[in-house]
């Protein structure tokens, strides 16, 4: 009877395992907002640009800083790319109202106590004034 019962609880942790494999991951965020963009329509945070140095063509004002970690749930998972990043970016930009990251720097892929993988970004999130 024994014998069963381990054998069940066996093949429960292994098909949880392998449903959890599934999953896309998790990613936490943080967003230091030193202005606002009240009054403009929302940019779309699929329009948001993304750029890794600073802008020198055009004014704008900074809303503030963005930093993200997108994380693996598994080993199965793949690793968290920049484009991962960029977009959970975007997404908390948009939450601010901005036209654009910039300055935006990447950590490096590693493993932690809470996840298989993770990628962190930070970038300071900027609207353009208007003309």
């Amino acid at each position: 009877m024994s014998v069963v019962r381990i054998f069940k609880g066996v093949c429960v942790i292994g098909i949880a395992g392998l449903l959890g494999a599934c999953a896309d991951g998790w990613s936490t965020s943080q967003v230091s907002p030193q202005a606002s963009a009240a009054g403009r329509p929302a940019t779309p945070a699929a329009n948001i640009q993304i750029i890794e140095g600073d802008v020198t063509d055009k004014p704008y004002k900074s809303l503030g800083d963005v930093s993200v970690t997108v994380n693996k749930t598994t080993i199965f998972n793949a690793d968290p790319t920049r484009e991962m990043v960029n977009k959970r970016l975007q997404n908390e930009a948009a939450k601010l109202g901005a036209d654009a990251v910039i300055q935006v720097r990447y950590g490096t892929v590693g493993v932690s106590a809470l996840s298989w993988g993770s990628l962190d970004g930070k970038g300071r999130a900027i609207v353009y004034d208007q003309p």
